[in-house]
């Protein structure tokens, strides 16, 4: 029994698990609160809380692509590689569509319409990473 890769796949159930709670949390409670406040107060909101949850989030998803990256690296299989792609589409979806749409309501344009956006797009991500941390079970159990 290799205890680096157990290691590994223990702390990718890890990262995997924290994101998938972290999104549904954002998915449920975050973002729909963002339509009970004013264009200013959801600015002044926004600019307080994209830096904190980005310390809870990035964290967790460097550690999810670069295990994602090492185990298709070293521990090549197809299911390895799926969910390398699987992550790699995360983070294609986060950065071109919802840090965008973040960026926006930073610079004041387009508030509360990207605050919608952010709202119904993100359950796209919710099942990215609800479907990453189920297949993350199916690879650790199997």
């Amino acid at each position: 029994m290799n205890t680096l890769l157990d290691n590994i796949h223990m702390l990718r159930m890890i990262a995997d698990f924290g994101l998938v709670v972290l999104i549904w949390m954002v998915q449920l409670i975050v973002y729909p609160g963002f339509s009970f406040y004013t264009n200013a107060d959801l600015l002044k909101w926004h600019k307080s809380y994209t830096p904190k949850i980005t310390i809870v989030v990035a964290p967790l998803m460097f550690i999810q692509m670069g295990i994602a990256l090492y185990i298709s690296f070293f521990e090549f299989s197809i299911a390895n590689l799926i969910y390398a792609v699987l992550v790699i589409s995360t983070w294609l979806t986060t950065f071109t569509y919802f840090v965008p749409l973040h960026q926006k309501i930073e610079r004041n344009l387009d508030i509360k319409v990207s605050a919608k956006k952010l709202t119904k797009g993100n359950w796209v991500r919710t099942f990215q990473w609800t479907f990453i941390f189920i297949y993350s079970l199916f690879l650790f159990y199997s």
